[in-house]
């Protein structure tokens, strides 16, 4: 089981994806274990996720017209669907691997995204206030789906907090692990 983080933690809200797969990372174990990416805008450069895994969850951000910090679950059979192909990099490389899969008769993980709509897509780091306030629920959408698929969850005695994550990005420098 692969779980994905997907975004630009360079525009605000769309890093919310690699932020969360960080903050899962640093703050639960899983049983049984899990990897955790952070894949950024790779976009293509994922293939081999995707060819290497049998089960995928990806997290990321979706365009779509709902209030921002709506939260979808969306098998990626019916990605086109939900208009996550807006043009940016790792969307369309998402799509790519699938789609490239499909052509070379290689067989497609079983995946789906857990999606939130963002309030903010800027040039700043860190999360808009709403995304923020959305967060934890965010977490727990992506920690119940986990438990649906038999993976056991258990929070960390010592965790950090979103801000120490998205620190992490901001300046590395400041970050002790």
């Amino acid at each position: 089981m692969l779980l994905l983080g997907i975004g630009n933690v360079l525009q605000r809200d769309d890093g919310i994806g690699v932020y969360a797969a960080e903050y899962l990372r640093y703050n639960y174990t899983f049983s049984p274990a899990i990897e955790i990416v952070n894949g950024g805008v790779e976009g293509i450069k994922l293939y081999d996720l995707f060819t290497q895994n049998q089960e995928i969850t990806i997290l990321d951000t979706v365009a779509l017209d709902d209030a921002p910090g709506s939260i979808y679950n969306i098998p990626t059979e019916e990605l086109g669907g939900y208009g996550l192909n807006s043009g940016s990099a790792h969307e369309i490389g998402v799509l790519q691997c699938l789609d490239m899969l499909e052509l070379q008769g290689k067989p497609k993980p079983t995946s789906n995204i857990i999606a939130i709509v963002p309030a903010e897509i800027t040039f700043a780091f860190g999360l808009s206030p709403k995304l923020s306030e959305v967060f934890e629920h965010y977490i727990r959408v992506i920690l119940s789906d986990l438990r649906t698929k038999g993976i056991e969850t258990k929070q960390k005695d010592h965790t950090l907090s979103l801000e120490t994550i998205i620190m992490k990005f901001k300046d590395p420098s400041s970050f002790e692990s």
